[in-house]
C-alpha cells in the first residue's frame, strides 16, 4: 500500500511539472498529453450559513398613490314600470354605504312610513344586510287604502376554497281594497273588498370566484317562494338554475345550463294544478375585442310539451366598447302563475288556471357611450307571445275585479331606448322609453291592460354639499279596456311627476321630504281605479355608520 501511494504522488508531481513545460513551449509547438489515474478528488463539505428571518423596519413615510380609473360604459336594463296606489315609490334621495339606518316619516293620506336597514361585515369576504319597511295610506275615495310590510335578510361569505355563498330569506304582506266599483252608490261589506297577499321567499346560491384549473366556472342557485291570499288560494314556486361555463382557448367558451320552474297552484277547495317547465341551453360563445357571437339551442318542456327555442346573438363594435350593434333571436319560458299576475295587478280574481308564457324575441339594436358621462342604447324587436296574461274588468259586482285571460297567440312590435347621463355624485339622469304594438291576437280583441307606451325618467342632483334633490317622471299611453256596455275603449294617458329632497343637519341625522303626483292628476292606470292625488311625506333619517374593514 505504501508503494502504491508513493507511485501516485510521484505521478501527480510529474504531471504538474510537465504542464508548466507545455505552457512554456506553447508558442513553439502543440503537444498532446494523456494522463490516466485512479485518483478521484473529493471536495470537503462546505459549511452552511444559517439565516434567521427578521421583519423589515417600519416605514412611517406616507406614500403618494396615483390612481387611474377607466371610463365606465353604463348598461341599463329596462324594467317595465308598475304603478302602486301612491303613484310612485318613495325615494330616499341618499346613498348608504356600509351603514345601518332608521328612516321615519309621516304624510298626507294618513301615511306612516318606517324603513330600517342593517349592514354587518367587511363587504368583501363576509356580509349581512337586513331590510324592513312598513307603510300604509288611506285616500279620499271609500275603501281607497292599502298597506305594505316586508323584511329581507341577505348574507354572503367567501370560503378558503375561493367559493362565495349567498343566502336570502324574507317575507312580505300587502293588503289592498277593491274600491274601483261603479256606480259609487253600490254598497259592499269591507271584508268582501279586502285582498291580502302574503309571500315567504328564500334563496341559496354559490359560485367560484376564480376559474378552475380546467377553465370552468359554475353558479348554481335555488329559489323558493310560498304565495297565498286570505281566501286559501296558494301557490308554491321553486326555481332551479345550474349554469356552467368553460374557457376553450382565448376566444371560445362553452356554456350550458339546466333550468327548472316547479309550481303548484291550489285554488280554494279545488284540485291542485301543476305548472312546470324545464329547459336545457348548450351554447357556444366566440369573443374577440370587436365581435361576440352566441349560438346554441334551447330544448324546453312546458308541462310536458316540447319546444325548441333558438339562441342566436351577435354583437360587433369598436375595441374600446364605446359603440356596438347587436342582433339576436332567442326564446324562453316564464312562469305567469298567480304570484306573477297578482304582482302585476293586485285587484284580480284568483285565476281558475295558471300557465307559462312562451316568449320568442327577434331584435336588433345599438348601444354606446359618448365621452365619459353619456351612455345610450336602442332596440327594435318583434316578439311572439303564447299564453300571455291579459287583464279585463269582470262586469259583475260593479267591475271592481279583473279576470285573467291567457291569450293563446299574439305578436308584439317593440321600440325601446335608454339613456344615462352622470357626473359623479353631483348629477345623474336615467331615462327609459318603450313603445309596444300588439297584433294578431287569436281570441281577445285587444291586449287588455297592457300599456302601449311607457316613459320613465329618474334624476338626482347634489345642490349643496349636504343637500340632494331627486325627481321621478312616469308617463304612459292608456291601455285598452271594456266599458259596462261591453264596448272596447282606450284609456287616456297620463304624466306623473314626483320630487324629493334630503338634507344632512348632523353627522348621522338627515331630514327628508317627498312630494308625489305634483300635478295632482286623477288618472287611472287600471280601469275604474283612480290613483291618489297630490301627496306629501316627510321625516328624519338616523344613520349608524359601520367602520370599513381594511
Amino acid at each position: 500500500m505504501k508503494g502504491y501511494h508513493f507511485r501516485n504522488s510521484f505521478l501527480i508531481i510529474g504531471v504538474v511539472l510537465f504542464s508548466f513545460s507545455v505552457k512554456a513551449q506553447d508558442s513553439i509547438r502543440k503537444r498532446t498529453v494523456e494522463v490516466t489515474s485512479q485518483f478521484k478528488p473529493v471536495l470537503k463539505d462546505a459549511a452552511k450559513i444559517n439565516l434567521n428571518a427578521s421583519p423589515p423596519s417600519t416605514d412611517t413615510a406616507r406614500p403618494r398613490l396615483q390612481y387611474q380609473i377607466p371610463n365606465q360604459n353604463l348598461q341599463f336594463v329596462y324594467q317595465p314600470g308598475m304603478l302602486k296606489p301612491l303613484a310612485l315609490d318613495i325615494d330616499t334621495g341618499g346613498r348608504w354605504k356600509n351603514e345601518s339606518y332608521v328612516k321615519l316619516g309621516y304624510g298626507s293620506f294618513k301615511t306612516p312610513f318606517l324603513q330600517a336597514g342593517l349592514s354587518i361585515g367587511d363587504g368583501k369576504t363576509v356580509g349581512l344586510n337586513g331590510y324592513a319597511s312598513h307603510t300604509s295610506s288611506e285616500g279620499k275615495i271609500p275603501f281607497q287604502k292599502y298597506s305594505a310590510t316586508n323584511f329581507d335578510a341577505a348574507a354572503f361569505f367567501q370560503t378558503a376554497k375561493r367559493l362565495e355563498w349567498n343566502a336570502r330569506f324574507g317575507a312580505e304582506q300587502n293588503t289592498f281594497y277593491k274600491y274601483g266599483y261603479e256606480p259609487p252608490s253600490l254598497s259592499f261589506i269591507e271584508d268582501s273588498l279586502k285582498v291580502r297577499y302574503q309571500t315567504w321567499r328564500a334563496r341559496l346560491a354559490f359560485h367560484n370566484l376564480n376559474n378552475t384549473q380546467f377553465g370552468i366556472s359554475y353558479a348554481p342557485e335555488v329559489k323558493v317562494d310560498a304565495f297565498s291570499d286570505q281566501f286559501n288560494n296558494s301557490e308554491s314556486n321553486s326555481y332551479i338554475n345550474l349554469p356552467i361555463r368553460k374557457v376553450v382557448g382565448r376566444v371560445f367558451e362553452v356554456k350550458a345550463a339546466a333550468e327548472a320552474s316547479l309550481s303548484e297552484y291550489k285554488p280554494d277547495d279545488k284540485k291542485k294544478i301543476n305548472n312546470n317547465w324545464v329547459s336545457l341551453s348548450p351554447t357556444l360563445l366566440f369573443k374577440t375585442p370587436n365581435v361576440g357571437l352566441h349560438a346554441g339551442l334551447k330544448p324546453s318542456w312546458d308541462n310536458g310539451d316540447f319546444i325548441l327555442f333558438p339562441t342566436i346573438m351577435g354583437e360587433i363594435g369598436t375595441k374600446d366598447k364605446r359603440f356596438s350593434i347587436q342582433v339576436g333571436w332567442a326564446g324562453y319560458l316564464r312562469n305567469s302563475g298567480y304570484q306573477y299576475v297578482a304582482g302585476f295587478n293586485p285587484w284580480i280574481l284568483a285565476p281558475q288556471t295558471v300557465m307559462n308564457t312562451r316568449i320568442e324575441e327577434r331584435y336588433a339594436g345599438v348601444k354606446g357611450a359618448i365621452g365619459d358621462h353619456f351612455a345610450f342604447s336602442g332596440k327594435l324587436a318583434y316578439n311572439k307571445l303564447k299564453n300571455q296574461p291579459l287583464f279585463l274588468n269582470n262586469l259583475k259586482n260593479g267591475g271592481k275585479s279583473f279576470e285573467i285571460l291567457y291569450e293563446p297567440d299574439m305578436d308584439q312590435f317593440q321600440l325601446g331606448g335608454e339613456m344615462g347621463l352622470t357626473f359623479g355624485e353631483q348629477f345623474s339622469l336615467i331615462s327609459n322609453l318603450s313603445i309596444n304594438k300588439y297584433t294578431e291576437l287569436d281570441v281577445n280583441d285587444k291586449a287588455w291592460g297592457l300599456l302601449p307606451l311607457e316613459f320613465t325618467t329618474k334624476m338626482r342632483i347634489q345642490v349643496l354639499k349636504d343637500l340632494f334633490v331627486t325627481s321621478d317622471l312616469f308617463a304612459f299611453d292608456g291601455p285598452w279596456y271594456q266599458n259596462t256596455d261591453g264596448d272596447s275603449k282606450q284609456m287616456q294617458g297620463a304624466v306623473d311627476l314626483s320630487a324629493g329632497a334630503e338634507y344632512k343637519i348632523l353627522k348621522n341625522v338627515k331630514l327628508w321630504a317627498q312630494f308625489n303626483n305634483i300635478f295632482n292628476k286623477q288618472y287611472q292606470r287600471w280601469n275604474q281605479y283612480p290613483v291618489y292625488g297630490f301627496g306629501f311625506l316627510g321625516g328624519v333619517v338616523f344613520s349608524f355608520a359601520q367602520k370599513q374593514t381594511k
